[in-house]
């Protein structure tokens, strides 16, 4: 499985450099991968998931969306 050298800060935009260094049997689903911004300095530990089970709903941000919505429809 392939990590990215490098990906965007959500922060700021600016590029993360990866900062783990790749495992000798190559990476693995539930890996963690730490990136540092080089922007605004903050770390980032980025877990290696299933590409193929990756979905919008999947996500925590999705769900306390769904939560904002469903209150803010009840006021």
């Amino acid at each position: 499985m392939e990590v990215p050298e490098k990906i965007d800060c959500i922060d700021c935009g600016q590029p993360c450099y990866r900062l783990s260094f790749p495992p000798e049997e190559g990476w693995a689903i539930g890996d963690y991968v730490a990136y540092r911004c080089s922007g605004c300095n903050d770390r980032w530990d980025v877990v290696v998931a299933d590409p193929d089970e990756i979905t919008p709903q999947s996500s925590l941000s999705a769900e306390a969306r769904a939560v904002f919505e469903s209150r803010r429809q009840d006021n």
